[in-house]
């Protein structure tokens, strides 16, 4: 039994059986399809194939975020129960949801005054923000404190890095995240746009690679220029996909060829409902930690 509590949000783009691993609680999002709102509580409300069919089929899809009221609640229960909260939010470059928790934090902080509720902002995302919470939870298990593990998470959230490929970019158009223009030329020309997530938890677009083939090789080669010793890395690796598992697969394995020393293998988990929402089917992304990101 520990002595605080470990909390995310469902965002972190994992599994349930991930959360119960790590002991690490959370709060869902939400999402809305059709004109009905769910719960992003880990695929519980429809299978990822079945969301995705919706979404080409042209339904609307919409995500919000947890509320001020739900972050209370979530906190209060263990607060009440005598225990300290280290909650980490979804990146403050694509929610708001950061100032959602700080808020409650502030409402409860009369309540409890002699308890410790902290929340950090993760500056990542998907199963980055979820690698994020691994470590911490080690962190944790090791016998670190509350406020070590916090002072932990501000010094590594910036070395975990994400990096990531479409190669359908038809909600990425939707969402205004590629212009109409670009996009149309960009799926004529069977390019793969390469992105990651910067010093400020934005998703930036880095490269225009043409074929998937190319974009995989590449993904693959900025880890071996950005991981923490190169192709000695001996951390944790995760990958996420939506609705593209074998081009998951396929960087998967050309990660473990290239990093004999890995901690496990590489683990590869589905994005969730709320990062799902945006992206659409046929996202790839890679996180290890690396270096500290400076841009």
């Amino acid at each position: 039994m520990h002595d605080y509590v470990l909390s995310c949000c469902t965002t972190v783009d994992t599994n349930k059986e991930w959360a119960e691993e790590y002991d690490i609680a959370y709060v869902p999002f939400h999402f809305e399809l059709g004109g009905k709102t769910y719960l992003d509580d880990f695929w519980s409300a429809m299978s990822p194939e079945q969301m995705y069919q919706r979404m080409l089929a042209g339904e609307d899809s919409r995500t919000s975020q947890v509320s001020v009221g739900e972050y209370t609640e979530h906190f209060r229960k263990f607060l009440a129960e005598g225990k300290d909260v280290l909650h980490i939010t979804l990146s403050s470059g694509i929610s708001g949801t950061y100032n959602s928790a700080m808020l409650a934090a502030k409402d409860l902080a009369e309540e409890f005054p002699d308890r410790k509720l902290i929340v950090l902002d993760s500056f990542s995302a998907s199963s980055g923000y979820g690698l994020l919470m691994a470590l911490l939870a080690e962190q944790r298990d090791m016998g670190k404190s509350i406020e070590e593990a916090a002072a932990f998470a501000e010094e590594i959230r910036l070395c975990v890095h994400h990096w990531f490929f479409t190669s359908d970019l038809t909600f990425f158009i939707k969402g205004g995240r590629v212009t109409k223009t670009a996009g149309f030329v960009g799926q004529l020309l069977n390019i793969c746009p390469l992105l990651n997530v910067d010093y400020q938890g934005k998703l930036i677009p880095r490269e225009k690679i043409r074929t998937k083939k190319k974009v995989i090789q590449r993904t693959v080669e900025k880890m071996k220029t950005f991981a923490e010793g190169g192709t000695d890395y001996d951390g944790l690796c995760y990958i996420s996909q939506s609705a593209c598992e074998g081009d998951a697969f396929m960087v998967r394995d050309q990660v473990e060829e290239a990093f004999p020393k890995l901690k496990g293998k590489v683990r590869v988990f589905p994005i969730g409902p709320t990062i799902g929402c945006h992206t659409g089917p046929g996202t790839v992304a890679l996180f290890f930690v690396g270096d500290k990101k400076v841009d």
